[in-house]
């Protein structure tokens, strides 16, 4: 696994975002099925594409990591700096 790459992936009603051994899930819509596509990472922000259950085709969303980072107590710099992009991950 490349190591400057983290994973975004759903289980049950929570995005789970990893990277190294730290995993941070924090809710996601009711209705979300799966994520089907990363557009763009920049430091902290992503533009993702998910598919809900209620539309057949995908839609845009946008998800930042700095303000669940900080009310984690997690330093967003320096949790986010050595992350070069996110990938789906696998299942």
């Amino acid at each position: 696994m490349n190591t400057q790459q983290a994973l975004l992936s759903n289980e049950a009603n929570y995005t789970v975002f990893r990277f190294g051994d730290k995993t941070i899930r924090f809710r996601a819509p009711y209705s979300l099925e799966r994520y089907t596509g990363i557009q763009e990472w920049d430091h902290g922000y992503l533009v993702v594409l998910a598919k809900y259950r209620h539309d057949p085709n995908p839609e845009e969303e946008y998800i930042d990591l700095v303000p669940i980072l900080k009310n984690l107590y997690f330093d967003p710099d320096e949790f986010l700096a050595p992350i070069k992009g996110v990938k789906l991950a696998d299942g």
